[in-house]
């Protein structure tokens, strides 16, 4: 034992005077720490050196021959996060992969799976750093197992593995799975802990997924995000203007701010298709509007309340039936959309207050079928 302390107390040691007078201090805590056997004070100890960017070129030597010594006292999911500062400082990709690895193996054990797959998320994200898309989904899949399997794995964990998967789908041009699970990973964080550059980042990938996907006709969710409001006052900002517009089924919108699509080469070559999406969004947005009884509506009428040709309106109905935005029912001949359901969405301010005039509107004629009644029944009705 008195050997192992010297060793340890050299390499602090020698670590200390390495290192810059305002760095100094924390090799003495280390020290004391770890000769009182303090592992959770010197586990946060060390994780806040860590953060420290002077502190890159002490992290590895510290986890390879200081923390490796005392990895089983301290919480696996510590001891993984520590590894990740460490691996920042190899720069040979396959080392890096190399290392990781370690630790997953490390900690793949039944009472710490959070911690695998902290070490997989990042190894899966060494993985696509190399190009590797097929290895990092491998990986990915074997991470999702876990977490379907675990209730109370960590908002920090999930979050990181959410980060990784939606970049990812990135990486192969899903726009629909990418869009999900970057909202699964904002639902993990705090907005305010990303940096200004990462939320209008973020805001605009998720923008034009959320337009490009074939899968995706309702994204208020994203839009009631504050994420969005980081691509306000910016170069983008048409971005979120052509979000909002394909939200309400605004075609007028979508017309002035075409010209920001034509530059933009994602959404460029699907004009056609995003004119498609959006009288979709026109047509489901003008049913959402009429009360439920009152939603046998005629082509021409639609064609007016959406702008939308009377000659697309049949084709338009039919492509709304069996995305499922719509249930219903089309009579050819007489050219009538019966409609009795339209597909749930998350509201903006206006349609809300939309909501609030409709009500408004039923309690009025409830009032007024019970005067009625009451007039009509005389002496029949009792108080």
């Amino acid at each position: 034992m008195a050997m192992e302390t010297d060793v340890i107390a050299n390499l602090l040691g020698d670590l200390r005077e390495e290192a810059p007078d305002e760095l100094q201090v924390h090799f003495l805590e280390f020290e004391d720490f770890w000769e009182r056997k303090l592992w959770h004070e010197l586990t946060m100890s060390l994780i806040a050196f860590f953060q420290k960017p002077e502190s890159q070129p002490f992290r590895l030597r510290l986890f390879n021959q200081f923390i490796s010594d005392f990895k089983s006292k301290i919480s696996p999911t510590r001891y993984v996060e520590l590894g990740l500062f460490a691996q920042n400082e190899i720069q040979d990709v396959d080392e890096n992969v190399k290392f990781i690895q370690n630790i997953a193996d490390e900690v793949d054990k039944p009472s710490s799976q959070d911690a695998l797959v902290y070490a997989l998320s990042s190894l899966a994200n060494t993985q696509l750093k190399k190009g590797l898309d097929g290895d990092a989904k491998k990986i990915l899949d074997r991470c999702q197992s876990i977490l379907d399997a675990q209730d109370d794995m960590h908002n920090t964990i999930r979050a990181f593995y959410y980060e990784v998967y939606s970049t990812y789908w990135k990486h192969v041009n899903n726009s629909t799975m990418y869009y999900r699970t970057s909202l699964l990973y904002l639902s993990c964080i705090d907005i305010d802990a990303i940096s200004k550059a990462d939320k209008k980042s973020r805001a605009y990938d998720l923008g034009i997924s959320a337009l490009d996907s074939d899968q995706i006709y309702n994204f208020g969710e994203l839009l009631l995000h504050p994420i969005v409001d980081s691509l306000k006052d910016t170069e983008e900002s048409w971005l979120r203007d052509l979000m909002f517009a394909f939200n309400r089924g605004d075609l007028q919108a979508f017309d002035v701010l075409q010209s920001n699509i034509s530059k933009n080469a994602v959404l460029q070559p699907h004009k056609d298709f995003l004119y498609e999406k959006l009288s979709l969004s026109a047509l489901t947005e003008a049913v959402f509007r009429r009360p439920p009884q009152d939603r046998a509506m005629t082509f021409a009428a639609i064609s007016n309340e959406t702008k939308v040709s009377p000659d697309r309106i049949e084709h338009l109905i039919m492509k709304a039936l069996s995305l499922g935005l719509l249930r219903g029912s089309i009579d050819q001949v007489d050219e009538v959309a019966r409609i009795n359901w339209v597909q749930p969405k998350v509201l903006d301010m206006d349609q809300i207050e939309g909501i609030r005039h409709r009500l408004k509107d039923w309690d009025a004629s409830v009032n007024r079928l019970g005067t009625w009644i009451e007039g009509v029944g005389k002496d029949v009705w009792a108080a």
